[in-house]
């Protein structure tokens, strides 16, 4: 009975931070509001998770849930991408929330490398010519998609949030796809 109080506990306070962490930022946000939030004592989220950078990286957790790129025609990768990266965007703050706080917060953006390079690295090996050249390529890629992502959902540049997301998985996606498959 204890341990589902205490897994019930953790995931009150995991969906607070994230919350905050996306409304807030990763500056703002206190310990004490994701607490209020939770509607439970801040010493509980420092006995769950110790700090504020901790529970900030447990509440990051993030599935990019990559497509398998042999189900994606070669000639369409770049675009296809595009088009999954904008849709995990648009379909979770967290990830807006990591970015974010990934420009002021060293914690964060070792997360965010760590998101890109433990989950893009492969997918961009297996469509690339040279897997070897894969980190180099995976790289350039996060770029793009993480440039689009900046512009569209943190500082919402109105043409690039007008633009419809197959439109923006248009103009990007020959890049993203130069990236992928072309000769070095």
């Amino acid at each position: 009975m204890a341990e589902r109080r205490s897994d019930a506990t953790r995931a009150a306070i995991l969906v607070a931070a994230r919350e905050r962490f996306a409304s807030d930022g990763y500056e703002r946000a206190t310990i004490r509001a994701i607490a209020a939030d939770a509607d439970i004592d801040p010493s509980m989220v420092m006995r769950y998770y110790g700090n504020k950078e901790k529970l900030f990286a447990a509440a990051a957790e993030f599935d990019l849930q990559l497509p398998d790129v042999s189900a994606i025609p070669p000639d369409q990768l770049g675009a296809g991408l595009a088009r999954h990266f904008l849709n995990r965007w648009e379909g979770d703050d967290t990830l807006t929330a990591l970015l974010r706080a990934a420009a002021t917060n060293e914690a964060a953006a070792a997360r965010m490398r760590d998101l890109f390079g433990v989950q893009l690295l492969p997918v961009v090996a297996a469509a690339c010519p040279d897997p070897a050249d894969a980190p180099r390529r995976a790289g350039l890629v996060a770029t793009q998609m993480l440039g689009l992502a900046l512009c569209r959902f943190v500082l919402r540049l109105p043409p690039v949030v007008e633009m419809p997301a197959e439109e923006a998985a248009a103009w990007v996606g020959p890049t993203i796809q130069r990236y992928l498959t072309a000769p070095q």
